[in-house]
């Protein structure tokens, strides 16, 4: 699975390049708990079957939280965010759902058995999964949506990777390691995986590298007048 550390990899590459002159410990510290706070659905599995890819996996809580930012910082007279806090934690706020949606839930959306993205409103975990290509025999192929229509009733079929609901999917984490429907053998070994691949380790040491140049950069002189 793609582990935390992955996560706050990918998250500090967003945040380099997402916050500008507001990049800071503090700034980063708010965006990499906003990023890996959704791994807390974990701990939901033993109570709800399916938990873990789904409460905190969900695209409908960071959308509810754009539409109340954006209508409290936009539209509204008075914007109660700008009353508590000055303008860079508004960018920082921004910029934190949008490294919680890509950085978190997307990279999530293309390993085992995907997300449930649009729950509690509909109940189906969705993984991106297939290929693009141009082709000389047969032209442009895409396999990451499936689209089928019954010769005999003319019925349209749409499917964008599902791979099953709650009652179905269990996604092995290090709270729950193995599926409750199954028997289990004691001890169970619980992983807590760090990089299960040559590309989660590359994101990691590009997050890492991206730091230490923000860094960097941060304490070289400035030119007089630049």
């Amino acid at each position: 699975m793609v582990s935390t550390v992955v996560h706050a990899g990918f998250a500090v590459l967003l945040a380099a390049g997402l916050l500008d002159d507001r990049f800071d410990r503090r700034a980063l510290a708010v965006l990499l708990l906003v990023v890996v706070a959704p791994e807390a659905d974990s701990f939901l599995g033993p109570i709800m079957p399916g938990a873990h890819r789904t409460v905190g996996h969900t695209l409908v809580i960071p959308a509810v939280a754009a539409v109340l930012l954006y209508y409290d910082t936009r539209i509204r007279e008075t914007s109660a965010v700008r009353a508590r806090l000055s303008a860079r934690w508004i960018t920082v706020a921004w910029a934190a759902l949008f490294a919680h949606v890509f950085a978190h839930v997307a990279l999530d959306w293309v390993h085992l058995d995907g997300v449930n993205y649009l729950w509690p409103l509909r109940d189906q975990f969705l993984r991106l999964d297939g290929e693009i290509m141009l082709s000389t025999a047969d032209g442009f192929v895409q396999t990451f949506v499936d689209l089928r229509v019954d010769p005999e009733t003319g019925t349209r079929t749409v499917d964008a990777g599902a791979t099953g609901t709650t009652e179905t999917v269990h996604v092995n984490n290090p709270v729950e390691p193995r599926d409750p429907a199954e028997e289990i053998e004691e001890p169970v070994e619980r992983i807590f995986p760090v990089a299960s691949a040559g590309w989660r380790l590359y994101l990691i040491g590009t997050g890492l590298f991206a730091l230490a140049a923000r860094r960097l950069q941060d304490r070289a002189p400035r030119e007089e007048g630049a």
